[in-house]
């Protein structure tokens, strides 16, 4: 199952601040106003004729507000988020970040630390690169895969406060695949993680 490590904690209130919205993209343009370079950002984005263009050019059809530069920048702020919640075990910024199965995976695997008495003591250094790998639309609603790759210093420890996984003084790279849904129908303008995989 994924893991995520967590990150520096800000507090409760921060976070729950930031939930509000993290990955939200700006209100949809009034009818029959079309931006007169409606592909310009996506075309300088990504190659013209490619899938990845293609996969942003029909969600930007779906949703002229859409921006790729801006949907990487909140996907980043979102991917911190849910690290630190999962470490934390903070499972209300969770269930405001994450598709219901996804969050019922993160819950399960929190709930089985907390029974062992286990805690995660971690930090979050930075994400080196972050990049949109595959976009597409499926029915109503847009999908979007990033590549992310960060770096955290995390270690598990359990009971006794001995480290049974990680090093609290290593930083280690960490390369995760994360995929975020929205439903473009919806007057909501917030993304959820929807699927996890994380590279070797």
């Amino acid at each position: 199952p994924f893991d995520p490590y967590s990150a520096a904690r800000t507090g409760d209130k921060d976070a729950a601040q930031k939930s509000e919205n993290v990955v939200s993209l700006p209100r949809k343009r009034p009818p029959g106003e079309p931006a007169p370079d409606t592909y310009a950002a996506i075309d300088a984005f990504a190659k013209p004729d490619t899938d990845l263009n293609k996969g942003l050019r029909s969600i930007k059809d779906n949703d002229p507000s859409f921006e790729p530069k801006g949907f990487v920048d909140g996907a980043k702020m979102a991917y911190e988020m849910i690290v630190m919640a999962y470490a934390d075990g903070d499972r209300k910024t969770l269930k405001n970040l994450l598709s219901r199965e996804v969050y019922d995976g993160f819950v399960a695997a929190i709930g089985e630390r907390e029974a062992k008495a286990e805690k995660i003591q971690s930090s979050f250094v930075g994400i080196d690169k972050a990049d949109i790998v595959s976009a597409e639309m499926k029915g109503g609603e847009a999908h979007v895969t990033l590549r992310i790759i960060s770096e955290l210093i995390s270690a598990t420890r359990d009971k006794a406060g001995a480290v049974i996984d990680g090093d609290p003084e290593t930083v280690a790279e960490v390369k995760d695949v994360w995929t975020f849904a929205r439903d473009t129908r919806s007057r909501d303008p917030n993304w959820k993680l929807v699927a996890t995989e994380e590279e070797d």
